[in-house]
């Protein structure tokens, strides 16, 4: 059973570490959305999904060893989770102790890449958001009637922005 332990502590020891690392890209990321880098959010979207994977088979391996301690325990491998754990562990106090610290300190790197992830879907929105608009501006350019396009000697010129097009400084 120690042996499941100390495999259970360094499985969730070893996911944290991997959020970390989608901590530090997620952060990349803030930047890249700032200065509107399409090539550094694919390459930064690469690496998340690398991590995502490695995530993936963390958990996998989280819960064959919880499964595992189900069987030494009598318990139902169903139901085992870290938190049943913790509860099963009270004559054992510095196990329990070692795994709620572990899973409260995975559990705050969790929330810490919430943030970061939802302070980067604002930005998205509101990057989406200027896209659209201009979008919107240049085809209602695009759409103005040349009626509104006269010389001084009352002629339709036909230039929809005139003669000296769009001033971006405007």
């Amino acid at each position: 059973m120690a042996s499941l332990m100390d495999e259970l502590l360094d499985v969730i020891e070893q996911e944290e570490n991997h959020y970390r690392k989608l901590i530090g890209y997620s952060t990349e990321k803030t930047d890249a959305i700032v200065k509107a880098d399409i090539r550094k959010l694919e390459d930064i979207t690469n690496l998340e999904q690398d991590e995502t994977s490695v995530l993936k088979n963390l958990e996998t391996k989280r819960q064959s060893v919880l499964n595992d301690m189900a069987v030494v325990l009598h318990q139902d491998a169903e139901e085992l989770t870290v938190q049943e754990m913790i509860h099963l562990l009270e004559n054992q106090p510095e196990e329990q102790k070692k795994l709620a610290e572990r899973r409260d300190s995975l559990h705050r790197t969790l929330d810490e890449m919430t943030k970061v992830n939802e302070r980067n879907r604002v930005l998205l929105e509101q990057a989406l958001d200027m896209v659209n608009f201009d979008l919107t501006l240049f085809k209602s350019l695009r759409q103005a009637p040349e009626t509104a396009n006269y010389d001084k000697n009352a002629y339709n010129t036909g230039d929809i922005l005139g003669s000296a097009g769009f001033d971006a400084k405007q």
